[in-house]
């Protein structure tokens, strides 16, 4: 059996760790910095992939793969890109045993390796647009690691486009921003803010830099997405050009976006507690477990059968519900373990529904049903639990996801005073709202005195940053100012 789960209130960064290697989500490589994604971690992946990739394909976008492995000098055509990357550069000068002519980068983002071929295959507007997706791991040599949140080398899809126009760059940097908004509610349950980021936060190379912003049970902030709108600052680099219907070359417009292997962490922030993994069930790999409970050996063929045709009962109900994925149930005849061992080790994982059927259940028609979120224990006649599991799972789906948006509503401050703010972030911690000036130097003044950084600019329904009339809550700046999100973030 599993260690006991450091408590949330007590050490959250440990209790974050316990879950994620207990519950045998992921579990730490021999290589510092990286990690390996254990089964139960990439099921979750998967699922993350198989409803990411519906939505990307149903934009138009088309899948493709990339080299990792990336020439020094490609990095460098792009001045804002290779400054922003340098620190976090894996570099390969030696292989086939000799020193290479030309270093080669491993891939910390492919824009620069994507736009060299980008620059062969679009030669007329008629190329246009062009929208490519890939899913790939990618190499950053980050200092201080967390499993799933930021890691050596990661997972993750990246998206890349071209457009003709500025125009048409923006309106697909923004359809992709909001895809990713309704993906992290609806699939993983986890309610974001989707802004803009400040000039100093922005992707290194790129015009304007969106991004879905979540918050954690502890309160801090989670970037868990992003989405690029690139101008042609790329494409002039690598000469990405097309002949336009005026006859003039033209350089294209492109826009990149992405999320990676850290929505699993921050799935796991958002819902889970001091028992282990709270899992939303259109992430689940096995939605209902049965555990036949079986006081002597010659009862156990007719707990086995009856938990069986229950499973059978289930998933045939479940498939006519409409529900967004395949309902799946496991029976555990493993006569190995103990029923109490199994109840904690199915907690401990995640699994959205429990069923426990024993011989008293069955003489009197009832099993014993246990959502995983809630962990009451609930008497349910056998005829009604199959309609009831369908129910159960969509309520659950949705339950989570309005928990996690209550918790971040009476966690998130507005505040007009910088005073205030510090004060209000030292004891409460959370999201602030406040009026922002624009202020560079500010920004840094305010992270280096609170460790506080600006997550996104508010957006208004045309995808322009909130207004604001009132001065900025740091310079007192008066005119031209816009309402800002401030929190503490992973």
């Amino acid at each position: 059996m599993a260690e006991k789960i450091t408590p949330r209130t007590e050490d959250f960064p440990q209790w974050y760790q316990d879950v994620v290697l207990q519950a045998k989500l992921a579990d730490y490589s021999p290589v510092k910095g990286c990690m390996v994604i254990r089964p139960n971690g990439y099921s979750i992946w998967e699922r993350i992939q198989q409803e990411m990739n519906r939505r990307i394909k149903d934009a138009g976008v088309r899948n493709a793969y990339f080299p990792m492995f990336i020439p020094e000098s490609f990095l460098t055509k792009e001045a804002e890109h290779v400054e922003g990357f340098a620190p976090e550069v894996a570099v390969v000068t030696y292989a086939g045993g000799k020193d290479l002519e030309e270093k080669l980068v491993v891939r910390p983002t492919s824009e620069t390796i994507i736009n060299s071929m980008f620059a062969k295959w679009v030669q007329s507007y008629r190329d246009l647009p062009l929208l490519i997706n890939q899913w790939a791991n990618v190499v950053r040599w980050e200092m201080r690691t967390r499993l799933f949140l930021r890691t050596t080398e990661f997972l993750w899809q990246e998206g890349h486009t071209c457009h003709s126009t500025l125009e048409e760059a923006e309106e697909f940097t923004i359809r992709m921003l909001k895809m990713y908004h309704e993906f992290a509610e609806n699939v993983l349950a986890m309610p974001v803010i989707p802004g803009r980021k400040s000039d100093s936060e922005k992707f290194a190379g790129a015009l304007r830099t969106f991004t879905i912003e979540a918050m954690m049970q502890d309160g801090k902030a989670l970037q868990a997405g992003t989405s690029h709108n690139l101008s042609d600052n790329f494409a002039k680099a690598f000469e990405t050009k097309f002949l336009d219907k005026d006859g003039k070359q033209k350089h294209v417009y492109q826009t990149s976006w992405g999320v990676s292997t850290r929505l699993i962490g921050g799935m796991i922030m958002t819902h889970s507690d001091d028992k282990g993994l709270v899992l939303p069930p259109m992430l689940a790999d096995t939605h209902v477990v049965i555990v036949p409970i079986v006081p002597k050996a010659n009862l156990a063929p007719a707990v086995y059968e009856a938990a069986d045709k229950l499973a059978a009962q289930i998933k045939e109900n479940a498939a006519v519900l409409g529900l967004p994925y395949q309902v799946r149930v496991h029976v555990d005849k493993d006569e190995t373990k103990q029923a109490g061992w199994k109840f904690h080790e199915y907690e401990l994982i995640g699994i959205p529904v429990r069923i426990e059927l024993g011989p008293r259940d069955i003489e009197k028609q009832q099993a014993v049903f246990t959502r995983r979120d809630k962990g009451v224990k609930e008497f349910i006649p056998l005829a009604e639990l199959p309609s009831k599991i369908g129910a159960e799972l969509a309520a659950m789906q949705k339950e989570l996801l309005e928990k996690a948006r209550a918790h971040r509503e009476q966690n998130t401050h507005d505040v007009d005073s910088y005073d205030a703010f510090k004060s209000m972030l030292e004891e409460k911690g959370g999201f602030y709202r406040v009026p922002w000036g624009l202020d560079r130097d500010a920004e840094a003044a305010i992270k280096t005195e609170t460790k506080a950084t600006l997550r996104c600019f508010l957006l208004d329904e045309s995808n322009e940053p909130v207004k604001t009339s009132k001065p900025c809550f740091k310079t007192g700046k008066k005119d031209g100012n816009v309402i800002a999100i401030f929190a503490r973030a992973y």
